[in-house]
């Protein structure tokens, strides 16, 4: 069984370094007669795309295939890993080791690239600094990387709304920028329940070895209506008039709902939104001030009233 395992593998480089190469050359390679390689071909043919287009052709394979890199699981590399310590020394074939060597060194390899790939991301990404900290950890890497693998993390995260700052396990799911910050959308394994994190208030992130499935979980869905980051939980609909001067930079804005724009004859814009959390959207309102005006809903047109009513009693003296 060990020969047949190390013979695949010199098969499969074999064909990867010498595309068209015929069975009699992989024969000749490996030591043993045609027949045998007619059956390893037919084994690498369930996990590989290897073809033959005809007598004389000899063997390639289709498409970007290539053993290497490897994408080994953890699970997967530990297993293998352990390979030299459960087999009979004694009845181990010549080549076994440096055919050992070379997988995981390759593996080592990729695994380190793709560490460091991570790294130039998280590097490329710039987060801010909350002013009351006088420096700030940069857990982008990890939690990236936790996404792509899909594993677990265990977290120290302070709650800015509470004051309060607990331990928990998050499935990571998604990462998601909003307003110059950086949000992790995920299962929280305290709340039993898809909680959504600002990575600027981790505190310390440790990727773990538990893997986690999202299931049928969709985040478009779960983003419905939802203006910024926060997740209201009854929808209204707005209607708001911006002036000719502003009207083109609000059509190129990037948002994540689909609002209705239409084209007034004064050149002003009439825009309407179905949103879940009034409060996010008032706040996008506000940075136009005189350039936008709220239509509806009524109440919040008047709330609106009140609030630069009481602006002005500020500044009044």
């Amino acid at each position: 069984m060990k020969d047949k395992v190390i013979r695949i593998f010199r098969i499969i480089n074999a064909i990867q370094s010498n595309p068209g190469i015929t069975a009699t050359d992989l024969a000749f390679r490996c030591d043993v007669n045609v027949r045998t390689i007619y059956r390893d071909l037919e084994i690498i043919s369930h996990f590989a795309p290897v073809t033959n287009e005809g007598r004389g052709t000899g063997y390639k394979f289709l498409g970007k295939f290539f053993l290497y890199p490897l994408d080994f699981s953890e699970q997967e590399a530990l297993a293998f890993s352990l390979l030299p310590s459960v087999l009979n020394e004694d009845k181990i074939p010549p080549g076994f080791h440096t055919a050992y060597d070379k997988v995981m060194g390759t593996h080592m390899k990729e695994k380190s690239r793709q560490n460091g790939i991570l790294e130039n991301i998280a590097d490329i990404i710039q987060m801010g600094t909350p002013a009351y900290r006088k420096e700030s950890r940069n857990f982008l890497q990890p939690i990236i990387g936790a996404i792509v693998e899909q594993r677990r993390i265990r977290a120290v995260y302070h709650s800015q709304s509470r004051d309060a700052t607990t331990e928990r396990e998050i499935d990571p799911y998604y990462l998601i920028p909003r307003d110059q910050r950086f949000y992790l959308i995920g299962y929280c394994h305290l709340k039993k329940a898809i909680r959504t994190f600002r990575i600027s208030r981790f505190l310390d992130v440790e990727v773990m070895e538990a893997s986690f499935d999202k299931g049928n979980f969709n985040i478009k869905k779960y983003l419905k209506n939802t203006w910024s980051i926060d997740r209201g939980n009854k929808n209204i609909k707005f209607k708001v008039r911006f002036q000719p001067e502003i009207a083109r930079y609000i059509k190129e804005e990037e948002l994540f709902v689909h609002p209705r724009m239409s084209d007034e004859p004064d050149g002003s814009l009439l825009f309407e939104v179905t949103v879940n959390n009034e409060k996010e959207f008032m706040k996008w309102i506000l940075q136009y001030g005189p350039n936008a005006e709220i239509l509806e809903p009524t109440s919040a047109r008047v709330e609106l009233k009140h609030r630069l009513e009481h602006w002005m009693s500020i500044y009044k003296e």
